[in-house]
């Protein structure tokens, strides 16, 4: 192993060869996972292949981005085989966008942030590394229930009944973050704390450059009493870092006409007017909104800290830095002035 461990791998803590304590009960139910895998990654040629390709077959997780189904098997984290149920997910570097080697420590660094500094409720997440040091992004699936099963989960491409037949190939951008709002108001009981919630997130996923937040990556998720709620968030990353997207990823914007609204048409991207509305449009008070937006829009010494804790390279972390305060500039840009 030729990757120097330093920080925790899971809480980005200093001064810690592997897991800390606290994130081995988080991720691992407290027994000594290494931060090692006991096999090497998919790209390397080999007898594994076989195994990869079968595990790929029967992991139901969605999406573009190549995983791998895990199961904790006494202090070991092993590939599911036929009729295991695999309790973790795992996404090695994926292929065809820039720095390629640096997504899953991407992820992770993004993950991390929402969770200690902005409090928002994320899958329980860790980096790891393959036995020829090539690093991977591993997540603790949150929709297994304590003595088996599976609590019911869906995503906002179903709920929104959105389908490549019905809306083509990028039928999960067909949207508004407004809409999809509104579908959350009308599936669950505790409306107002899920949407705020939910405002937070979108307001998250803005300042960090997040332009994959698209349908698939919000879901509800049963409860043990049989209620829905917003589920973990998960999927968080910073994506300008490797590809030109845009900064929100639903195509129609904030809302419908969000585009056209007073402040983007001046000042050509989302700004502090933009996100004051959406949140009085999704039915939040202005206090509530007030105290959301003024958390994310004030620059936080503790997300630096993390970003140098993280396992980015230092010019990806310069990058990623950037960025952030590219998006506070943003976020303290009131065409109106109405900035309390």
């Amino acid at each position: 192993m030729s990757v120097q461990i330093k920080n925790c791998p899971s809480s980005l803590k200093e001064n810690f060869s592997s897991y800390s304590g606290a994130a081995l009960k988080r991720m691992f139910h407290n027994k000594k996972v290494y931060h090692v895998l006991p096999f090497s990654s998919p790209d390397k040629e080999g007898p594994q292949q076989e195994k990869f390709i079968e595990n790929r077959k029967r992991i139901s997780i969605s999406g573009v981005q190549e995983k791998l189904s895990l199961v904790l098997v006494k202090n070991k984290l092993q590939l599911t085989e036929m009729g295991q149920q695999g309790q973790y997910i795992l996404k090695p570097i994926p292929r065809d966008i820039l720095k390629v080697s640096q997504v899953p420590a991407n992820e992770h660094l993004t993950m991390q942030i929402a969770h200690q500094v902005y409090k928002i409720h994320t899958a329980e997440n860790a980096l790891i590394f393959f036995d020829n040091d090539k690093p991977a992004y591993i997540t603790k699936r949150f929709d297994l229930k304590p003595n088996g099963g599976k609590y019911l989960q869906e995503d906002f491409a179903a709920i929104a009944g959105k389908t490549k037949d019905n809306a083509g190939k990028d039928f999960k951008y067909e949207f508004n973050y407004l809409d999809l709002g509104k579908l959350i108001a009308k599936h669950i009981n505790a409306v107002e704390v899920e949407l705020e919630k939910y405002y937070k997130l979108v307001l998250f996923n803005y300042l960090f450059s997040n332009g994959d937040a698209h349908l698939k990556n919000f879901s509800l998720i049963e409860t043990s009493d049989g209620d829905m709620m917003m589920s973990p968030a998960y999927d968080l990353v910073c994506t300008r870092i490797h590809v030109s997207d845009s900064y929100v990823a639903l195509k129609d914007g904030l809302t419908e006409d969000s585009f056209n609204h007073p402040s983007f048409t001046a000042l050509g991207y989302f700004g502090y007017d933009d996100f004051f509305d959406f949140g009085l449009q999704l039915g939040l008070k202005n206090a509530r909104i007030l105290k959301i937006i003024n958390q994310m829009r004030t620059e936080n010494p503790n997300v630096h800290e993390l970003i140098n804790h993280s396992y980015l390279d230092e010019e990806t972390k310069q990058e990623y830095r950037n960025l952030y305060k590219d998006q506070l500039v943003r976020l303290n840009t009131s065409f109106s002035n109405r900035i309390l």
